[in-house]
């Protein structure tokens, strides 16, 4: 092997993956309906109806029905509890169904957002957090 190559070895290549599913809190599959409003590119605000796929204590997955932008900030609101937040889009994916689904993360992690009676242990950490 010549100076300045190396070889991975399997140990390195799996902390390297474990580091990159790491999240900053546990993931739960929540389907929760909440109204999300933004301004998109062409100024006008919208309003519209969608629901979480996973969430988490700074953010999650929803399902919408319209494709928005990455960086897009948004507002949600809990259509049960009305507790409102601040996020912005971090990805956009098309579905099978033509639908959208965009992952958001929370302006400031928001665990008391999500209607979680026995929210994952890492998520009182976001809270102390705040």
């Amino acid at each position: 092997m010549s100076e300045g190559t190396s070889k991975s070895s399997p140990v390195s290549n799996k902390n390297v993956m474990e580091a990159a599913n790491r999240r900053r809190s546990e993931r739960v599959v929540l389907r929760v309906p909440v109204s999300l409003s933004a301004v998109v590119p062409d100024g006008k605000r919208v309003s519209i109806q969608a629901h979480s796929q996973v969430v988490n204590a700074h953010g999650g997955l929803l399902d919408v029905g319209m494709e928005l932008v990455r960086g897009q900030e948004i507002r949600l609101n809990n259509i049960k509890t009305e507790t409102s937040v601040a996020g912005r889009i971090l990805r956009v994916e098309k579905s099978e169904e033509g639908r959208f689904l965009v992952a958001f993360e929370f302006e400031s992690p928001a665990p008391g957002f999500w209607p979680v009676s026995f929210p994952p242990a890492d998520w009182s950490l976001a809270e102390a957090a705040v």
